[in-house]
């Protein structure tokens, strides 16, 4: 049996290939989201598991009563684009009327759960991954030797309550197979509505999209979401392997049941740690071994255990998203799509009502439009830019949007509240006053632009939008790295908007700022002549 401790020297060639420098990651997910009615079943068929510490083997019994479900209660793990901490807590108060606690550790949210509700957490808009606590450890006494602290997270592994997060576990992969069955038949109903004579290109791109993709979204995650002091490593042998054979390994069913494939990922933050992160989970990763007799399986596993190391704290969990939840919606990607999981961020800092007109100015591949679109149906969205190619993917996307939904529903839809147009940013095609709300992912001047053209710009960009936005009532939430060029710009304009928050996010590994602005009541004058000319000459530039 292939043992946790014998993989020091994969780790270390894992751990500098996974941290290389890349450029041109994109993502797709294609899938549906999960029906209560999965987890109902679920439930129902849940297989008992038996971890008393004389049986160090799993078993599996019969199934057991409903009742012992229904009242199960766990503590659910999120992480969430940093910065956004609070807007990903209010919604799960606002959807799962559940108490949401904010880690210390940026980036993650803690909330209790009736296994009920699983199925709904993964419908949240928030959150790129999901774990069950299995115990948090607020104030580990971390001894003086790495030997001795690593001896500690050897006996720790069988002192913790694994029962009821393993059931959790059972439950959460009970419906994520049905939901991959659903998907297969889903994609089959759309191939014979292809062979009927739709869009046969789309269908390829969309394929093509998926091959050339599917290596680089399996790193995404690891790669945009650098920290400072703090190092991510996972017991893995080939990353590209399992990139590869993920999906087919997923719709295999388990040759012995008894016998669960797993892996342990440390992530690790803090000065005061005599050990690294490889250490941690290769000892640990070997004592869960012992303890439950499990395989290890760096690529093909089924249970991934996470050890959370944060200062003081340590936080034991499994993993219940193999990808990023913000993996939807997006099927043609840019050199700068935005995560869906930040779009939701900024639409929500911006409290849309209903039958507000929302629009993107520089849509790119329509992320941010079409997840307002998706959950706010009630408003209008504009999706708009100034590259033919862009305003193409964000059609395209919400075309996809638009199939995927129908398939869902099994019958035609009346469409979705959202159009896509070509236009000069400076002189948008909209009347003076008539839009609600302006969120859009502005240049950084990095993959797209440069930061000398951005000096004029965004001053011509936000001059245009505060003609466009209401005076009293508008807002604008606007993303954008270069900080400094903006403050600038806004400078000069607080007659027409004022700042009323600004929000510190990470892209990429790039340190960035969502500024959320108010439109004042002050109306808006056109300028003349000259002033008209400085304003607009972004566009000659």
């Amino acid at each position: 049996m292939l043992r946790y401790r014998e993989f020091g020297l994969l780790f270390q060639i894992f751990h500098r290939s996974l941290l290389m420098p890349s450029h041109g990651f994109r993502s797709l997910n294609l899938g549906s989201t999960a029906n209560m009615s999965d987890v109902q079943e679920a439930t129902n068929q849940l297989l008992h598991v038996n971890l008393h510490e004389k049986q160090r083997g799993i078993h599996v019994t019969e199934s057991v009563p409903r009742s012992d479900s229904e009242h199960l209660r766990v503590t659910i793990g999120a992480t969430v684009p940093t910065g956004f901490e609070q807007a990903a807590a209010d919604e799960v108060r606002e959807k799962l009327r559940s108490p949401c606690k904010i880690s210390k550790d940026r980036g993650k949210i803690y909330f209790d759960i009736s296994v009920e509700s699983l199925a709904q957490v993964h419908r949240l808009r928030s959150v790129d991954n999901l774990f069950v606590v299995v115990q948090e450890l607020k104030d580990f006494q971390f001894k003086e030797t790495k030997e001795k602290v690593l001896k500690d997270f050897e006996e720790l592994a069988g002192k913790l309550p694994w029962s009821d997060p393993l059931k959790v576990w059972k439950i959460n992969t009970s419906f994520k197979k049905k939901k991959i069955k659903r998907k297969k038949l889903n994609q089959n109903l759309s191939k014979e509505k292809i062979d009927n004579g739709r869009d046969k290109r789309e269908e390829r791109d969309v394929k093509k999209e998926l091959s050339n993709n599917s290596l680089d979204s399996h790193i995404l995650d690891y790669y945009e979401k650098p920290a400072i002091k703090e190092e991510i490593s996972t017991l893995v042998g080939d990353v590209l392997a399992s990139c590869k054979n993920e999906t087919d390994e997923s719709l295999k069913e388990d040759t012995d049941p008894e016998v669960l494939k797993f892996r342990v990922t440390c992530n690790r933050a803090g000065e005061k740690h005599c050990f690294s992160s490889n250490e941690a989970a290769r000892d640990f990763g070997g004592a869960v071994q012992d303890y439950f007799k499990w395989k290890a399986d760096m690529t093909n596993f089924d249970v991934e255990v996470l050890l959370n190391i944060h200062d003081n704290e340590v936080i034991v969990g499994i993993a219940l998203t193999e990808e990023s939840l913000h993996r939807r919606n997006i099927t043609h990607f840019g050199p700068t799509t935005l995560r869906s999981t930040l779009a939701y961020g900024m639409l929500r800092l911006c409290s849309p009502q209903p039958s507000d007109i929302i629009v993107d100015p520089m849509c790119g591949t329509g992320a941010i439009p079409i997840e307002g679109a998706t959950e706010w149906s009630n408003c209008f969205h504009i999706a708009g830019d100034n590259n033919p190619l862009a305003v193409n993917r964000a059609a395209n996307n919400i075309s996809s949007l638009l199939t995927k939904s129908q398939i869902k529903e099994g019958k035609l839809s009346w469409g979705l509240p959202i159009d896509a147009i070509q236009w000069d940013i400076c002189n948008l095609p909209l009347r003076t006053g008539s839009v609600d709300i302006i969120v859009t992912d502005m240049p950084f001047g990095k993959r797209m632009g440069s930061k000398k053209r951005n000096w004029n710009l965004y001053p011509a960009c936000l001059w245009e939008m505060s003609r466009i936005c209401k005076p009293g009532t508008g807002r604008a939430a606007l993303l954008t790295q270069d900080k400094k060029c903006f403050t600038k710009a806004l400078s000069g304009m607080e007659h027409v908007w004022r700042k009323v928050h600004t929000v510190w996010v990470n892209i990429g590994g790039l340190h960035a700022a969502v500024y959320l602005l108010n439109r004042t009541p002050q109306p808006f004058v056109h300028p003349s002549g000259q002033d008209k000319e400085e304003l607009l000459s972004a566009k000659n530039d």
